[in-house]
């Protein structure tokens, strides 16, 4: 497992070799910062995966600068703070300030390094749980819409309508491109060309929109498309759904897009 994760660990410590070791030969890259806040800030970044410092440095404490990194970084690392200071009331600070775990020296580096694997170990398997349980939310979601509408499941469009819609609510772009990105990817997808994805797609609204409930078109589409133009086009569709998704949902897409 040959550079699994990247650590950053504070440099010139009793521990740091000792620490170093234990890491590098169960895979782990290993990167020497400096004791100074300033220098630990701008090492840090998406593809460190834990941070090993002292509570007290140069420029900032530990919890200041965990603070500081939750709020600039989207997915910041795990923070292992360790300090001389076995006080419960230092302890409760540094872990409500946003650190993984607080180890008061002296410790066993061998033991630290094997936590360390273990925290990471178990947030990458909780997040991608947590990333397929939320894929499966936002895939139910947008299939019960498709049945409120009137879409029948057993047409080739339903299947590509309902990818569209998923595509287009975790990327606004997509439904900015429908003919060269949005089509190619879902006929990628089903083995199939973009010019069938179209015509399936135009075949599911129009039987929608001949058979499905008036009362449920309306609250999805309202006056947006005028009586005199009859049903929505392909992308008027696919966008008035994702949009109406992505308000009515706010809170619980936000999370994976």
């Amino acid at each position: 497992m040959k550079n699994m994760y990247k650590v950053i660990i504070t440099q010139g410590m009793d521990y740091t070799e000792n620490l170093k070791q234990a890491l590098t030969t169960q895979g782990i890259e290993v990167i020497l910062v400096q004791k100074d806040a300033k220098l630990f800030l701008n090492a840090i970044n998406s593809d460190i995966d834990a941070v090993v410092m002292e509570l007290s440095m140069k420029g900032m404490d530990a919890c200041a600068l965990i603070g500081k990194a939750k709020q600039t970084m989207l997915n910041p690392p795990k923070f292992i703070v360790t300090s001389a200071d076995d006080s419960e009331a230092t302890e409760n600070l540094v872990i409500k300030s946003g650190a993984a775990m607080y180890s008061i020296k002296p410790f066993d580096s061998e033991m630290l390094a094997a936590t360390i694997i273990k925290i990471l170990t178990n947030f990458i398997a909780l997040t991608k749980l947590k990333a397929e349980e939320k894929h499966l939310d936002i895939q139910q979601i947008i299939t019960d819409v498709m049945h409120q509408i009137g879409v029948p499941a057993h047409i080739k469009g339903y299947h590509y309508l309902r990818k569209s819609i998923i595509l287009c609510v975790q990327n606004d772009d997509m439904i900015n491109a429908v003919t060269k990105i949005l089509y190619p990817t879902i006929a990628n997808e089903f083995d199939t060309t973009p010019s069938r994805v179209e015509r399936a797609i135009r075949h599911a609204i129009e039987v929608a929109w001949d058979r499905g409930d008036v009362d449920i078109l309306n609250k999805y589409f309202g006056y947006t498309i005028h009586n005199s133009r009859g049903k929505p086009t392909n992308s008027e569709f696919i966008a008035m759904i994702s949009d109406k998704l992505k308000l009515k949902y706010k809170e619980r897409l936000q999370e994976i897009i």
